[in-house]
């Protein structure tokens, strides 16, 4: 970038900028990697259509990001993009429209001669002749007639605390002193081959010191790196306050460089028995213009509002007027404070509430759903089977952790790292649309496997699993009392999680449909309010996910054969008796039971609990105990 004018380098999904390399993480270009910037240098001026409309989204986005002391937003933005940046090379200002990146590690090596040396030293030169081809962008050595390629550097420092920054190649060179013969000198890295780092030496060119890279890594290099200076280089900033964390040695593009914190729902149409003061909250963008009863009767009348009809108008006025003045109460600029205790909420139980109602809603643009049959065969399992023919679903992305990534089981794990510098309304999201099955499990049937759960030792052996696994990794920061039990999920939803990922695979191998090309949502709710939920879904940025293939397998008969083949391919297990007899026993504190990736693991991108809580005991017999088993005795293979 020189002032304003921007280069391209290369292009990227929005949903790669949203899970997989969003801001402050790397992204590996062909010739180098560059380094996605913060929210501040992102520009939507002159762009129309990028914001992402969903209400409850937002409204969790705000109680989440309360939690971390940020302002409220009031926009989900997806990725600026301009039709004919990728067609229209001569497009200028199609040119100038995209993600803003800057190259990092910004140490390169030149791959014929081995100089190491940063970018501002200006040994390299950058080169990208063609705007047709902007992932042909790349840094070259004048080294030699034909000017070989110089490449990024792998290494970096990052710490616990999110921060990442350059390795100090010359103070580490010189052991921490300065060289004697060149206040800036050059550097070689030679790299001996394979794939150990340990093989890297690096040498000063000025005074020839070496030494090699294996003197920074483990417990013992530690010792040998300085302490972490706070730099978060997405923001261009450095923590006022300095950082306290011991600096680590990674190697550029490691998987543990970069977790997001996201957020996500489906664009549903409001459930007649969703909580007024809810609704105007979520809503809160489209309904704060109404003011008086003639505006309210204006805006019912219209297709998009249609929602309040079912609502006594006087008690939609006095729910908006009750948000206004909570919103007018406000002092420190944020969210209003109820309920942000609780982060971003519950965002299944509306969900639940719509895919469930009976009659079943309307169909709306984002959202259609219709009952089919279920089978007789499947009457014992089986309450509800509904075609979700059209969803709809919004993420955003609030912000990131380094080498720990955020979970649902030790939310206290990992220090999230904001998006900007400086507050800003929005916060960047994406959606995508899909379609779906949805499952209800019989209540009276769970309710009579939770009870024989209660004195099962199988179901013992998860509980106690999952304490040790809270336990060992409690986070040093936490203050107050620790619940090893915090955030359990429950009997029925290791059971729904287990269902869930038998028909994902199966449905796979019978209709074409890749695993990681489907995601399920979960409704297990709570001991107050217990569902028995399952959706799964088709929802991914091509046209995989629209062509009506999943849709099509609740209908009979493919939805029994599938279920019957699901079940029947649980009772066995490649790696069985190993897999079967698996228990997470003391010291384990793995979240499995007799689960494997031969019979119940799926990939990261389907499973919303990192293939933890599952266990083909629960659903099918598999040795002389059936007493734990959920499914009816007429299906069990």
């Amino acid at each position: 970038m020189s002032g304003n004018h921007y280069r391209r380098v290369g292009a990227a999904r929005p949903s790669h900028l949203m899970y997989t390399a969003g801001v402050g993480s790397l992204i590996d270009l062909p010739n180098f990697s560059v380094l996605v910037k913060g929210l501040e240098s992102w520009s939507h001026q002159g762009l129309a259509g990028y914001t992402v409309e969903e209400p409850r989204l937002r409204t969790a986005v705000n109680r989440a990001l309360q939690l971390y002391g940020s302002a409220r937003i009031d926009e989900l933005r997806s990725a600026p993009w301009m039709e004919g940046a990728d067609t229209s090379p001569k497009d200028w200002a199609a040119q100038q429209v995209g993600v803003p990146v800057t190259p990092f590690p910004q140490w390169l090596r030149c791959t014929a001669c081995n100089v190491l040396a940063p970018i501002d030293a200006q040994t390299f030169i950058f080169v990208n002749n063609n705007p047709r081809t902007p992932h042909e962008a790349k840094f070259v050595h004048d080294c030699k007639r034909s000017k070989p390629l110089a490449v990024a550097a792998r290494f970096t420092l990052v710490c616990a605390s999110g921060h990442l920054d350059e390795f100090p190649y010359t103070p580490f060179v010189h052991h921490g002193g300065a060289c004697a013969k060149s206040p800036r000198p050059l550097l070689r890295m030679k790299d001996h081959g394979g794939n150990q780092a340990a093989n890297v030496t690096l040498e000063c060119v000025a005074c020839g010191e070496p030494r090699n890279i294996r003197d920074a890594m483990g417990e013992r290099g530690r010792r040998n790196l300085p302490r972490c200076r706070g730099r978060h280089p997405h923001l261009g900033s450095y923590e006022s306050d300095g950082c306290e964390e011991q600096a680590i040695l990674m190697v550029a593009g490691a998987s543990n460089q970069w977790f997001p914190i996201t957020l996500s729902t489906l664009a549903l149409p409001p459930s007649k028995d969703e909580n007024l003061p809810d609704l105007v909250e979520s809503r809160w963008v489209e309904l704060q213009t109404i003011t008086s009863r003639p505006i309210l009767d204006a805006f019912t009348g219209l297709p998009a509002y249609a929602y309040l009809k079912t609502y006594d108008a006087d008690a939609v006025l006095a729910a908006i007027r009750a948000h206004r003045d909570r919103l007018a109460g406000r002092t420190d600029g944020t969210e209003d404070s109820q309920g942000a205790s609780q982060g971003p909420g519950d965002l299944l139980s509306p969900e639940w509430a719509v895919l469930s109602a009976t009659p079943v809603p309307d169909p709306s643009d984002d959202f259609a759903l219709e009952e089919v049959t279920v089978p007789t065969a499947l009457g014992g399992l089986f309450s509800d089977v509904r075609q979700v023919q059209r969803l709809r679903e919004a993420r955003a992305l609030i912000g990131f952790t380094r080498l720990d990534a955020p979970d649902h089981e030790t939310p206290d794990i990992g220090r999230p790292v904001r998006l900007w510098r400086t507050s800003q309304n929005w916060v960047p999201a994406s959606e995508v649309r899909g379609e779906g099955v949805f499952l209800r499990v019989d209540e009276e049937l769970m309710a009579e496997w939770e009870g024989r759960m209660r004195g099962s030792s199988s179901m013992q052996a998860h509980r106690e699993a999952f304490a040790r696994f809270r336990t060992n990794r409690k986070s040093d920061r936490l203050s107050g009392a620790f619940d090893p039990m915090q955030g359990w999920p429950g009997e029925r939803f290791i059971a729904l999680h287990t269902l869930s990922h038998l028909l994902i695979r199966t449905i796979s191998l019978e209709c074409g449909y890749s695993s990681a090309s489907l995601g399920e949502r979960i409704y297990a709710g709570d001991e107050l309010n217990p569902h028995t939920g399952i959706l799964i879904y088709t929802a991914v940025p091509d046209s995989e996910g629209t062509l009506g293939g999943l849709v099509s397998l609740a209908e009979d008969p493919h939805f029994e054969r599938i279920v019957r083949r699901a079940l029947r391919d649980a009772a066995r297990c490649s790696s069985d008796p190993l897999c079967s007899e698996r228990l997470p026993r003391d010291p384990a504190d793995t979240l499995h039971g007799a689960a494997c990736h031969a019979c119940l693991f799926v990939s990261e991108t389907t499973c919303e609990r990192g293939n933890r809580f599952l266990d083909r005991r629960f659903l099918v017999p598999l040795g002389d105990e059936t007493g734990e088993v959920l499914t009816p005795v007429a299906l069990r293979p």
